[in-house]
Parts: C-alpha cells; structure tokens; sequence
C-alpha cells in the first residue's frame, strides 16, 4: 500500500555488512526511520535489494557514470552504485536526518571517495551533469521533472522504481520478483526541417521530421515524391528511421542526430550510402 502512496526516492537497507547492534532494521543507533515516516511530498519506503541492481543494471551503470539518486533516502542507490559498478554517486535527500544516515552509511561503506550525499530540495539542486539519474518518486513529482530531464545531455540514462513518465513511454522496462520501474533514455531534439546530401544523389534531399519524445515521424522528398517515415526513432543521439519508394524497396537510415547535424549512412538495397544533413528550422 505504502509504495502506491507515496515514497522518497530509491531509498533502503544499504549492501553494507551487518550492523553489530541490531538497533533498527533501517538505521543505526543516532537515526531509525521507519517505513511510512513523512518527508517533503513524500513518504519513505524501502526498496528491494534486487531492484537496485536491477535498475543500475538496466542503466548499464559503470566506473566512467555519474549517477545522482534524487530522494537519496538513506543512501543506498549511491552506495551500490559505488561499491557494486564502480561510479561516481551523488545522493540528493531533504530530510536532514535522513541526509546524516547517508553520510554515515557512506562512511560505513568506505565509499566516501565516490559517494556524495547533498542535503537539498531535488527541484532546486542541479544534476545536469548526471549521466545517470535515479528514481523513487509519485508520478506528479516525475512529472514535474519530466522538463528538466529532457533538457539533460542525450543518452542520459534514467530509471525510475515503480512509478512512469506519464506519455513519455519507457525504452526499457523492469521486472523483479517484487517490484517493477522503468528505463528511459533521453533523445536529442531533431524535430524540423533538414536537407540531405545522400552519395550518389545529384541534388540534396528535403527532410521533415516531427518528434514526440524519442518517437520520429515526418516526410522525405525523393524523386518528387513525398515518402512518409516509418519506424522512426531516437536512442539518445542515435537516429534511425525508414521510408518507402512506391516500386517497394525500403531506404533505411542510421546514424547521428544532435546539434542541427546528421551523419550516418542509408541503407538500399544495394551498398550503404553516406548521408550528412543540416538543420534549416528546427521545430517550435
């Protein structure tokens, strides 16, 4: 019940070893919270061990990410991005308690050269250098941050315990025996018009795109004709889309869209073809 009504972000026991006392389940003997406790638009419940990998590892998590955890709760997801991937870790907590348990589980883990936890407000502290962003937060508050997110560095990666992105739709989702999240990666913005220079075409070729998250559509001017995209699609920067001629062969784009640049090669079905484009209107 707890976890559909609210939680502070990814926060649970840390992978430390055993406490000597066994003061709490969740604490040590200066702070014990409790499942349920209040927080600032939240309330704290814990996440299962198995889901924190899960997540990190659906995020691909390695020693070169930084990964913030907004709603650092006790630490964990910082720690075990640490300790078990190797990353750089910033924990992001309002509680100020809960904030000092982090810390001390952070020194308890012997992390602290890896681990930072921020005592802050996750709407007003920046993470935009994350390459990796971490979730346990209700679906308005993901939502509220949804326009932050989008503006971050293509590719970031960010997964979210239980709860979506609204339309925005997953590139990934995951499943444990007890929980479920969510995998996005943030597409670069390519919506607007653009013009191709494709070898072997003697005039450049017009390209619209439209774009409603990571998900492409638009037109191609070949031949006089105005081929509709299919299968459109963004994976961080990388762009692939396809569109058809009316004799039915299938010309198939791969490569790199950010910047007001493409670059990438088209596949007919003979040899790939390299293609370069530049943007002439991006989108409003």
């Amino acid at each position: 019940m707890f976890r559909h009504l609210g939680l502070c972000a990814l926060s649970s026991l840390f992978l430390l070893a055993p406490l000597t006392a066994k003061a709490t389940e969740y604490g040590d003997s200066q702070f014990s919270p409790s499942v349920g406790q209040a927080g600032k638009d939240v309330i704290w419940v814990p996440t299962p061990d198995q889901m924190v990998t899960a997540m990190l590892n659906a995020a691909n998590v390695t020693s070169k990410d930084l990964v913030y955890d907004l709603g650092a709760g006790d630490g964990k997801i910082a720690i075990a991005a640490a300790r078990q991937f190797g990353a750089t870790a910033v924990g992001i907590e309002y509680d100020e308690k809960m904030a000092a348990l982090a810390t001390r589980n952070v020194a308890r883990a012997a992390v602290q050269n890896k681990v930072t936890i921020i005592r802050g407000d996750i709407f007003k502290e920046d993470f935009s250098k994350a390459s990796v962003l971490t979730l346990y937060l209700l679906p308005d508050l993901n939502h509220r941050l949804r326009p932050t997110i989008l503006k971050m560095k293509p590719g970031t990666r960010v997964v979210s315990h239980s709860f979506d992105m609204a339309e925005w739709e997953p590139d990934q989702r995951i499943e444990t025996e007890s929980a479920s999240g969510y995998m996005w990666i943030v597409p670069a913005s390519v919506a607007g018009n653009w013009t191709l220079d494709v070898a072997g075409f003697s005039q450049p070729i017009e390209l619209q795109l439209s774009q409603s998250f990571q998900i492409v559509n638009g037109s191609m001017m070949l031949d006089g004709k105005k081929l509709m995209i299919e299968t459109g699609r963004m994976r961080g920067d990388q762009l692939r889309f396809s569109v058809k001629r009316p004799s039915g062969q299938v010309l198939s784009f791969e490569g790199r869209g950010a910047g007001g640049k493409i670059s990438g090669r088209m596949q007919p079905m003979s040899d790939p073809l390299n293609v370069s484009g530049k943007l002439v209107k991006a989108a409003r």
